[in-house]
């Protein structure tokens, strides 16, 4: 098969396996460098040559430097901080929200801001008397906004960056993306609090986001399922926490005498009270009898100790743990190891911002930092990886290479300059951005800018203008997935806690996304001239 059909061939097919849904996405896009290989349009290690990238490693070590700064507690700090802020009305709560959004975005990951932010929009929204639904798909597009700030913000930002520089052009500084990011926060702030009451339903949904992880909330439950003196700030600190298991039906521990005050055999954990199935308990402070209890299965129990223990404690067969410590470690604001994680992410910005090492290095060395100083352990490193993201990327990555090797790149870029007259390359420009625009309300953003990078190359040197603004253009209309909701995993996250429906999200996005349009064409090229 010629080279040229091959590629689109693949193309189509990767797309159509996308937009369907009907395998996992990591299947569809293994099936690119199989095919690309099959058909003859590139060689084994040229099909193969994503997984060894730098720029996969790099995207590797952020999602460890992102979980580092979850795990230690920063977020749930930022969290706690923008939920006491409740009392600024829907308009100063809402422009707040967008703004620690996009700033958390920035530094973590978009995936990673929203995860964090939405219990708290959800509660936040309850205090101030507005319906989550307000709230939610603006937290979305504020993220996606802010992955523009910086460098690391998304795995767009350097993939763009690497092929400006692959293209002749130069790589992207760390900060260079704010140029264009922060005109479109602050215009996404503006539309969400102008627009937002017009262009969003109000809906109160069925189940509202889950905040059980918040040990605040969960302590409150079990003062009503467990009558004993139960104290948040004591409970629950950098080094040591509280889960609730329950008694496995085949677990050893059955028939045993246990009371509050007992320490478990093998980890240490202390026993703070003991419920029965029929909701009779036990525990420190409490009127029912402070006895020994025989457990029996289905019992429930709290135990408190340090986090590494409750970790161990509850992978054992005897129990099932009812939240898993590590999500309620998670919400503890500024818990253990935060100081050694913050000066690992400023060192680390530093070593991006001033180029003194390639990224890839710069993101090793910071989750080399975060193991040897405690903040992570090797095994959470590796479950901290998206390895579905990873892959994802290291198997389109030869499909964006497959375009210039088959010449598919400069047939598009042909044909779109004869039909436009090919003298205009903000004409040129508008092309590449709206197909990008299109194509990345149906499949990922990063699958998207891997096929349209080698056309806007070939565009910029066909045109003989220089690959930057392409580049950032391409960037900027990559971050403009706000008209469905398969468009990126943020916008299915806030789905069913807004209560939203597919036909919401262009109302408010479609304005948006035209916003971004406007900014990619007309303004990228006055920053970054042709």
């Amino acid at each position: 098969m010629d080279p040229l059909v091959a590629t689109f061939v693949i193309l189509a097919l990767a797309v159509v396996g996308f937009m369907t849904n009907r395998l996992p996405l990591v299947v569809v896009a293994l099936f690119v460098p199989v095919a690309l290989w099959a058909t003859g349009v590139l060689t084994l290690d040229e099909a193969l040559g994503g997984f060894s990238d730098p720029i996969v490693l790099f995207i590797a070590t952020l999602f460890v430097l992102s979980d580092a700064l979850d795990s230690t507690g920063i977020t749930a700090w930022i969290g706690q901080w923008l939920e006491r802020r409740a009392s600024l009305g829907r308009a100063g709560l809402l422009a707040l929200m967008v703004g620690v959004a996009a700033l958390l975005a920035a530094v973590i990951s978009i995936n990673g801001a929203v995860a964090a932010l939405l219990p708290v929009a959800v509660v936040a929204a309850a205090r101030a008397g507005i319906v989550p639904s307000r709230m939610l798909l603006p937290l979305a597009f504020a993220a996606g906004a802010g992955s523009l700030l910086t460098l690391t913000g998304t795995p767009v930002n350097i993939i763009v960056s690497e092929a400006a520089a692959e293209a002749g052009g130069r790589e992207f500084g760390y900060f260079e993306f704010a140029l264009v990011g922060i005109p479109l926060v602050l215009a996404t702030a503006v539309l969400v609090v102008t627009l937002g009451d017009r262009l969003l339903p109000e809906r109160v949904p069925e189940h509202l986001a889950d905040t059980a992880a918040d040990p605040r909330e969960r302590v409150r439950s079990w003062r009503e399922s467990y009558p004993a003196e139960l104290d948040t700030g004591r409970l629950f600190t950098g080094g040591t926490g509280v889960v609730e298991v329950l008694i496995a039906p085949r677990s050893t521990l059955v028939g045993r005498k246990v009371s509050p005050g007992m320490t478990t055999r093998d980890e240490g954990l202390v026993v703070l009270a003991i419920r029965r199935g029929d909701g009779s308990s036990t525990g420190q402070g409490t009127e029912a009898p402070s006895g020994p209890m025989t457990i029996q299965p289905g019992d429930a129990v709290l135990v408190r100790g340090p986090w590494d223990a409750l970790h161990r404690y509850t992978q054992s067969p005897d129990v099932i743990a009812v939240d898993s410590p590590r999500s309620l470690q998670r919400g503890v604001p500024l818990g253990r190891g935060w100081r050694r994680c913050l000066a690992v992410l400023v060192v680390t910005i530093v070593l991006l911002a001033t180029g003194v090492v390639p990224p890839v290095i710069a993101g090793l060395l910071a989750a080399g930092a975060l193991v040897l100083l405690r903040v992570v352990t090797v095994p959470q490193s590796f479950r901290a990886i998206s390895w579905d993201t990873v892959v994802l990327i290291a198997a389109l990555i030869p499909l964006s290479a497959a375009f210039v090797s088959s010449g598919a790149a400069d047939a598009i870029a042909d044909v779109v300059l004869r039909v436009t007259g090919g003298g205009s390359p903000h004409l040129a420009l508008l092309v590449v951005c709206v197909l990008t625009i299109v194509l990345g309300q149906f499949i990922s953003n990063v699958a998207t800018v891997l096929v349209m990078a080698p056309v806007a190359v070939s565009f910029a040197q066909t045109l003989d203008v220089s690959v930057e603004p392409f580049m950032m253009a391409l960037t900027v209309a990559g971050a403009a997935a706000f008209l469905t909701p398969i468009a990126t995993p943020v916008n299915l996250m806030v789905l069913q806690p807004g209560g939203y429906r597919f036909g919401d999200y262009w109302r408010l996005g479609l304005p948006l996304a035209v916003v971004f349009l406007a900014a990619a064409v007309l303004y990228v090229p006055l920053v970054w001239p042709f």
